[in-house]
């Protein structure tokens, strides 16, 4: 009893935390040192302490008859929280302040010279040129100061692409590699032309350079696009990203909070509201403007994170839009039917390759929900190490999101004996969340060929038709007739619908069909008509011919004369 009670507290500190004001926004008022080292304490104490969702033991479901593909239903499909879409406005511009302009050295008003005698006055012409050497010093030192901003900026720029690669890289390129990768990037016109995609999945094998990591995920992009030029119906507005800065988003409360424990050791993201920070602030504020449903959702800042590592603000923008819209991550966001959906499907892929792990996660009550959401969620950004999930993105921009339940397979099935060795929940959920991901260059590299290899996509739509069908069959046995009944006709309702819009659509295909055959009847005739006039033509052509053949090979003209040369008609006409 008084574990539950000492449980319960904890449980209402942490929620009425959660509604207070970020405490790295604290730094706006005016504090002392002595304040400012006890908030960096207490942060660090927040970040030591387990969360929440580690602390809260799964519900056990009730002992029925259920097959063993409905167990594992169950399991996973558990009520997921909504997104936090609570925010507050405040002006973006007042986070910041601009940094101090740099002093001007004084003016020398005595000349070059030095001081001149205080009894002596200076004529008009010293006077002019001290006040021309003055203007010429002080421009100058504009000129000088211009240009050590620049300096500035610059060294800033690298500083920033030097901080933002900070990790260890994972398989790494030879020269034969990028050379392959410089080639294909240096082609005219790439984005219209079309590589042979096997030579890029070898590419993306072997491995993909660091410094042009961002600029190969804007090809593969490139590659998907133009192998799908009809883009899917749910493509957002193509409204500029300048134009959404300017606007205020309901969301910032929630993106303001989650800035501080995204990457929180990496140099480029560590200092608050640095230049990470505001990057990052951005693009999130940019996206939950332009996708209103999505909105900002925990684990999508990760996602933005490691594009920012690899390019610019607004191209991790627009990577992010694709990989949402074009890539099928931003069903994992709305409402997270998809991430129940992965569950199931990481579990029935246990199941077939790897029965005794899942026996053994059976017998602990360990679903996928106590440690793979997160990987989902921030496609292993959130624990695993840069370099590693860097390589996943290689293989999401060039495979889509089913990469992730691949990768998340191979990594429980490559250490599924060090997994047997723990025989309860707590130190089995502990070494995959702690442990699993500290994860050395050989074992990472093992695994993301093993996902290279691997091919389930069949098994994969294969098991999410068997989770709504689980789904419907649980859901139907729990329901009346009457309910019954008007789930069905809501169904056919929808399904009239599709049909009726379907039916619009083939309407438009069949008008577009009459009218391509109309013009190509057209065209044929006048094909038709023109080899009429060619073949007049060559017989007109063939007749000529003859007529001035025989021109020439006639002796004489009727009179018995022969016919006058060309010579002899110029001389008589002289």
């Amino acid at each position: 009893m008084s574990k539950s009670t000492s449980y319960r507290s904890s449980l209402q500190q942490k929620l009425h935390s959660c509604s207070s004001v970020p405490n790295f926004l604290k730094f706006l008022a005016p504090v002392d040192e002595n304040v400012t080292s006890d908030f960096r304490k207490s942060t660090r104490d927040n970040k030591s302490k387990p969360k929440e969702a580690d602390l809260i033991p799964e519900t056990p479901v009730k002992a029925r008859r259920h097959s063993w593909r409905q167990q594992i239903f169950l399991r996973v499909a558990t009520p997921q929280k909504g997104c936090d879409s609570s925010g507050w406005h405040e002006d973006y511009s007042e986070l910041g302040e601009l940094p101090p302009r740099s002093p001007l050295l004084p003016v020398c008003e005595d000349g070059p010279f030095g001081a001149t005698k205080e009894d002596r006055k200076r004529t008009p012409k010293e006077l002019r040129e001290l006040w021309q050497k003055a203007i010429l010093q002080q421009i100058l030192l504009l000129r000088m100061e211009k240009e050590n901003r620049k300096l500035q900026a610059s060294e800033n720029n690298l500083l920033n692409k030097r901080l933002k690669l900070d990790y260890e890289e994972v398989t790494p390129c030879l020269k034969e590699v990028m050379s392959v990768w410089d080639k294909m990037l240096t082609t005219p016109g790439r984005s219209k032309v079309k590589f042979d995609m096997d030579k890029i999945h070898t590419a993306v094998e072997k491995g993909v350079p660091r410094q042009q990591r961002g600029e190969i995920w804007k090809f593969l992009a490139e590659l998907h696009q133009l192998k799908h030029p009809f883009p899917n119906k749910q493509q957002p507005k193509d409204t500029p990203y300048k134009e959404l800065l300017k606007q205020l988003t309901s969301q910032q409360h929630a993106i303001l909070i989650d800035l501080g424990r995204t990457f929180p050791t990496h140099p480029y993201f560590s200092a608050q509201l640095g230049a990470g920070q505001l990057s990052l602030y951005n693009i999130l504020k940019a996206y939950s403007l332009l996708d209103q449903e999505v909105g900002y959702c925990q684990g999508l800042s990760f996602v933005a994170g490691v594009l920012l590592l690899h390019m610019s603000e607004e191209e991790a923008f627009n990577m992010l839009k694709f990989l949402m819209f074009d890539m099928g991550l931003r069903k994992q966001y709305r409402p997270m039917t998809i991430v129940q959906i992965q569950m199931y499907q990481l579990s029935r892929l246990l199941h077939d390759y790897h029965k005794d792990l899942y026996n053994h996660f059976e017998a602990n009550e360990i679903s996928p929900s106590l440690y793979a959401a997160p990987w989902f969620l921030t496609v292993f950004a959130s624990q695993f190490p840069l370099g590693f999930v860097a390589r996943v993105f290689d293989m999401m921009f060039l495979q889509g999101s089913e990469v992730i339940v691949k990768v998340a397979l191979s990594l429980l099935g490559s250490h599924k004996l060090l997994i047997l060795q723990h025989e309860n929940l707590e130190t089995i959920v502990d070494f995959i969340k702690n442990i699993l991901p500290n994860l050395g260059l050989v074992q990472m590299e093992k695994i993301i060929n093993q996902v290279f290899e691997m091919d389930i996509s069949k098994q994969l739509q294969a098991y999410e038709v068997e989770y709504h069908v689980l789904q419907d069959e649980l859901t139907d046995s729990s329901l009346n007739d009457n309910q019954r009944m008007d789930k069905l006709e809501k169904a056919n309702s929808g399904l009239r619908k599709q049909n009726f819009d379907l039916l619009e659509e083939l309407q438009v295909a069949n008008r577009k069909i009459h009218n391509l055959e109309v013009m190509v009847e057209a065209l044929l005739h006048n094909e038709g008509k023109l080899k009429e006039t060619v073949l007049r033509l060559e017989r007109e052509r063939k007749a000529l011919l003859e007529t001035v053949q025989e021109f020439h090979m006639q002796p004489a003209n009727p009179s018995g004369k022969t016919l006058p040369s060309k010579q002899e008609h110029r001389d008589t006409t002289n």
